[in-house]
Order: C-alpha cells, then structure tokens, then sequence
C-alpha cells in the first residue's frame, strides 16, 4: 500500500513537471512509511546515513515544496517545531499531551462546520484542521503504573 502511494506522489509530481531527485523521493517515501507525523530534523537523521552530502536545509527545502504542492501538509504547534504529514484523504489528530504521539483518525467530512463558521464570521473558509488531545494509551498505562506504585509504598 505505501509503495502505490509513493508511486502515485510521484506521478501526480510528474505531471507537474517536477523533477524526482533521489532525496525527495526519500522524503515522500519515510513520510509514508513512518506514520509518525516527523520532525524535518527527524526526516534529516533517518535519511542522513543513506545521503552522504544530504543538509538539514535539503529536508526544509524539499518539505516546503511538497506542501506547497499539497503531497504534504505543515502542522504547526505553536513553539514547538512543525511536524509533516503525507496528505492521503482528510483526516483529523489525536495528540499526547505527555509524549507528543499523533495518530490519525477518520471521520465524516466537517464541510458543515465550515459553512457554518463562514456564515457567523463573514470568513471566506478554504480547510479547516481538527485536533484532539489527551493521552496516549502507552502514557496511561505509564500513569496507571506509577499510580499503582505509589500506592503500593
């Protein structure tokens, strides 16, 4: 499944005329695989070992430009750096507030929150983003652990 998602970023880049280096095609290719929402010093230290001469500047480069062709979506946490998601279908988050994990989750569109939020803002709306916070099911197995431990003693 990762591979003919590659395979169709690739070719929907194509059709743009834009040229596949072998960096770029990495990057596309981690964002896939990883499903972990990366950092781009993340991406930078999975892919460094395999590109002798790849930069830090390299991954930011690449990552601006695969998202202002809509292959990638910047998602921005106020101080905190932007996290990069491979763009599939419309999807929302779910986001540790202990370790920071974001997990994708489907649900039927919001268009109707958009039409909505237009109507009592006068706003000229074009995406909206969903997000919900929490922990993680690790986090509350640690919380539950340190719990019962200081019960214990």
């Amino acid at each position: 499944m990762e591979k003919q998602q590659v395979a169709a970023a690739v070719e929907k880049l194509k059709q743009q005329g834009v040229r596949i280096t072998p960096q770029r095609y990495a990057i596309l290719d981690y964002l896939i695989e990883s499903h972990r929402h990366p950092t781009a010093d993340e991406i930078y230290q999975a892919l460094a070992p395999q590109f002798a001469k790849l930069s830090v500047a390299t991954i930011y480069n690449n990552l601006r430009f695969l998202t202002q062709h809509k292959i990638v979506k910047e998602l921005s946490y106020g101080d905190h750096a932007s996290r990069y998601d491979f763009v599939t279908t419309e999807h929302y988050h779910a986001i540790c507030r202990q370790c920071g994990a974001i997990v994708d989750f489907f649900y039927p569109g919001l268009e109707d929150v958009e039409i909505a939020s237009s109507r009592l803002t006068g706003y000229q709306l074009d995406e909206h983003r969903l997000e919900v916070y929490g922990l993680c099911p690790q986090c509350q197995k640690l919380k539950e652990e340190s719990a019962d431990e200081n019960f214990t003693h």
